[in-house]
């Protein structure tokens, strides 16, 4: 299985084949190695040296599916083609654990016949609907199971799991996108008022605030989301789906609002989940928080936590009821893709995933 590759500290990536070299920067500055500036595909304009060749870190491109940088980054043309040939993505956050953007080279599997089967159901209303609607459904299972799951351990979740119960009947009747998100945004607001009866060790939850967020969890859920969300584009860049092509959410310039789509199934069994865990057994710690007026953001001590405990459970493996065979976290999403283009073709009709554990 191909991993993803998180780089915290400044440094810099070259290349030697099918090999990827990670060097950390040294202090104090120095001028750089001008031998190794054809080689340099990250930060090669960056004042700052690589450290002794010793503590080089070999990165076999075969075992790469992501980069994420969470620090501060320049990179050159060749670090960008050298990944779009190898479908590699890269996504950026900043020092404060904000997702900003994302580089998706040139698709492999682009197919015509899919993206013309993608733009029809999205441009008809009857079949972009039932797809939306099939979004939410699975987005709502999944919040649910999470509820049940702690309501099976003397967390009293009946209040939240009957009024999701009844706001999700509106799905049958609703005739526009708006209504469907409007339902949507109303189940996840009735699942946060049970997470202070989830939470323990001292953290509080009010209501969603982001851009910025102002309190830890509203700064967890920014960070874990966003880690979910280019997880799923990730995973659609390896399939014939186009990500800008979306039912659920409004198509947009700015994003890949398919990723967007997928990424309400998945949030609530993967990044839920994860916090509630890290915070509960006390491995996520107030102190790992930094406050101002009026924002609050994590630190890197928390990213790092977060971001370890992430990709082991996107390895993380379940025996799968309809192929029998274990599969990863992380391969759910894909295979979602793959039924989402079974449904667009005509093969078969979608069916969200909802967990069963």
């Amino acid at each position: 299985m191909k991993k993803n590759m998180f780089i915290f500290t400044p440094g810099k990536l070259s290349r030697k084949d099918n090999t990827v070299f990670y060097m950390p920067f040294a202090f104090p500055t120095e001028a750089d190695d001008e031998q190794l500036q054809e080689e340099i595909l990250l930060s090669i304009d960056s004042e700052q040296p690589e450290t002794n060749r010793g503590n080089k870190k070999v990165l076999p491109i075969a075992d790469i599916d992501s980069f994420y940088i969470m620090t501060e980054a320049s990179y050159n043309t060749k670090f960008l083609e050298f990944c779009s040939q190898n479908s590699i993505s890269i996504h950026y956050f900043n020092r404060f654990g904000f997702y900003y953007g994302s580089f998706i080279g040139k698709s492999k599997l682009q197919s015509g016949y899919a993206l013309v089967h993608q733009v029809e159901h999205y441009k008809n209303k009857k079949k972009r609907l039932a797809l939306a609607k099939s979004f939410v459904r699975g987005a709502a299972f999944n919040i649910s199971k999470n509820l049940k799951y702690y309501n099976n351990r003397e967390k009293d979740m009946s209040a939240q799991l009957d009024t999701i119960e009844s706001v999700l009947y509106e799905i049958d009747e609703a005739q526009d996108i708006e209504h469907i998100m409007n339902v949507e945004g109303r189940i996840r607001k009735i699942y946060y008022t049970a997470y202070n009866e989830i939470l323990s060790n001292g953290f509080k939850f009010e209501r969603r605030k982001y851009n910025p967020p102002t309190d830890p969890i509203n700064a967890i859920i920014s960070y874990c989301n966003s880690l979910v969300y280019t997880t799923c584009l990730s995973e659609l860049y390896h399939t014939q789906l186009e990500p800008t092509v979306s039912f659920l959410h409004q198509p947009s310039e700015r994003r890949y609002s398919l990723a967007l789509d997928l990424a309400e199934i998945f949030k609530p069994l993967i990044a839920d989940r994860m916090m509630f865990k890290l915070i509960n057994q006390g491995q996520l710690k107030l102190n790992d928080f930094e406050k101002d007026l009026n924002y609050c953001y994590l630190k890197e001590s928390g990213r790092k936590k977060i971001t370890q405990e992430y990709d082991k459970r996107l390895q993380k493996t379940i025996k799968h009821r309809d192929l029998n065979r274990n599969v990863s976290y992380r391969r759910l999403i894909r295979l979602e893709c793959y039924k989402l283009i079974k449904h667009i073709t005509g093969e078969k009709e979608y069916v969200p995933f909802k967990a069963w554990w």
